[in-house]
């Protein structure tokens, strides 16, 4: 039996306001959206033209209440070198804090925020980066 091939993974979100979410995860990425004819679906590319996440009109949709509420259907985690650089950027984009890290200074670390429409994301510090990962690995 041959297997599935994937071409790309994308994370897809629904929301109500399609604009301020994708205009929210390109500046976070430093990348750039392309939008659908209609305004229903937006692509959101990196910095290196990599499709990253897409948004879908969702005129039903219902910001979710994260950590404290209503469960999140999904989340991303952002390990990140400089942890203030990435608060004050997506701060700065409209992001809110969902739960903050007790000493943000602390070696390692987890922050929950939300972007405009209320989907969760966490920006982590202290983590492994892609070289120590990779030694993790056996081929």
């Amino acid at each position: 039996m041959k297997g599935m091939e994937f071409i790309r993974q994308v994370v897809v979100f629904d929301a109500f306001d399609v604009d301020a979410s994708s205009s929210f995860w390109a500046g976070f990425l430093d990348g750039f959206v392309l939008k659908d004819k209609d305004g229903t679906w937006h692509s959101v590319f990196d910095k290196h033209n990599k499709w990253v996440i897409g948004i879908q009109f969702s005129k039903d949709h219902i910001r979710p209440n994260w950590p404290n509420g209503e469960k999140q259907q999904v989340h991303l985690d952002f390990h990140v070198l400089d942890f203030e650089s990435a608060h004050s950027k997506v701060m700065g984009l409209g992001a809110t804090i969902l739960k903050e890290w007790e000493d943000t200074n602390s070696p390692h670390g987890f922050q929950v925020y939300a972007d405009p429409a209320g989907h969760p994301f966490c920006l982590g510090w202290g983590h492994p980066t892609n070289v120590e990962l990779d030694s993790f690995f056996v081929n």
